[in-house]
């Protein structure tokens, strides 16, 4: 084996390794979760007696599904040996945090001018856009998974009231469902 083949595959597997651990692990089993869900509130927020509800039976299943996907990436983190105090977690959280207070913010104010109507596009593209910035960190199909939150979000804004709540379980209950299965299958199975 001549000298340079030896140095480039050297060479490759230090770039590999030098960027695996500049990335965030994300398991397909917090897709899945997260996904499962959004999909239940959004049958939840579709039953008669409860849609009149539905904006406080989101904003519940947001936080349980955040604290779902933050244990089952610190789950993933641990197994793999990385710190949740690394760089790539503070690059992660920086990238995600900004849109999602961005959304807490935009909620707040739709809601205080009785804009109820606005919230969901509203949610589906900051997260989107949070989802973009956290492709850096992360994986480049995590970025896709923003663009697409963030063309569902257009159709939100489009789409008569009537319709948002399964628009907001399309993006957050199928989307995350579809992909937590794609990242799952991408990394062998041994994520979900």
């Amino acid at each position: 084996m001549p000298i340079d083949a030896h140095a480039v595959a050297t060479l490759r597997y230090i770039r590999a390794s030098m960027e695996a651990a500049g990335t965030v692990a994300v398991p397909g089993s917090a897709g899945i979760a997260m996904g499962i869900i959004g999909l239940l509130a959004a049958a939840l927020a579709s039953i008669p007696p409860f849609r009149s509800h539905w904006l406080v039976i989101w904003l519940l299943a947001a936080a349980i599904a955040a604290l779902t996907g933050g244990v089952l990436m610190a789950r993933q983190s641990f197994l793999q040996g990385f710190t949740l105090l690394g760089a790539p977690a503070r690059k992660f959280v920086l990238c995600l945090a900004p849109g999602l207070f961005a959304g807490a913010v935009m909620t707040a104010v739709h809601w205080s001018a009785g804009n109820l109507h606005a919230i969901p596009g509203t949610w589906l593209l900051l997260y989107g856009c949070a989802l973009i910035a956290t492709s850096a960190p992360t994986t480049r199909i995590v970025g896709v998974l923003g663009g697409l939150f963030v063309m569902l979000s257009l159709l939100a804004f489009w789409l008569p009231a009537s319709l948002h709540p399964l628009v907001l379980g399309a993006g957050f209950g199928g989307l995350h469902l579809v992909f937590g299965v794609l990242i799952g299958r991408k990394s062998h199975g041994s994520q979900i």
